[in-house]
C-alpha cells in the first residue's frame, strides 16, 4: 500500500519534475508545465499519465487497482488506487508519464545515470 506522501516524494526524485498544488486540495506533478501525475490527499487514488500500450498492460493485470480514466482515459490517464499498489509497482508508472512528458534530452541524461 502506497500513502499519498510517497506518490508525491516519487515525482520531485526524478529529474526536472516538481510538485505544484491546484486548486485546493489537488496536488499535480509537473514536467515544466506539463502535468505527469495527479491525486487529492483525501480520495486514496491518483491519476498518472500512460500510453495505449501501457493501459493495455496494467488494467488487466490489476483492474482492482488501474482503471481507464473517466473523460481522460481516452488521452492517456490511469487512476491508481493507492490501496492496492506498492511503492514499487506505482514508482514505474510514474517514472514512464514523467520519461513520456520531458523533453528527450534530460531524458537521455536521466536513462543514461540509471544504467551506470
Amino acid at each position: 500500500m502506497v500513502t499519498f506522501d510517497q506518490f508525491l516524494e516519487m515525482g520531485p526524485a526524478l529529474p526536472s519534475a516538481t510538485e505544484r498544488p491546484t486548486r485546493e486540495t489537488e496536488v499535480t506533478l509537473r514536467v515544466g508545465e506539463k502535468i505527469f501525475a495527479m491525486g487529492t490527499p483525501e480520495s486514496g487514488r491518483v491519476c498518472v499519465k500512460a500510453s495505449e500500450q501501457e493501459q493495455a498492460a496494467l488494467l488487466p493485470a490489476a483492474p482492482d487497482t488501474y482503471a481507464v480514466a473517466p473523460y481522460v482515459g481516452r488521452h492517456g490517464r490511469v487512476p491508481v488506487e493507492l490501496g492496492g499498489v506498492g511503492a514499487d509497482e506505482l514508482r514505474e508508472p510514474v517514472t514512464e508519464a514523467r520519461r513520456s512528458t520531458a523533453p528527450k534530452r534530460p531524458v537521455r541524461t536521466f536513462d543514461a545515470e540509471r544504467a551506470t
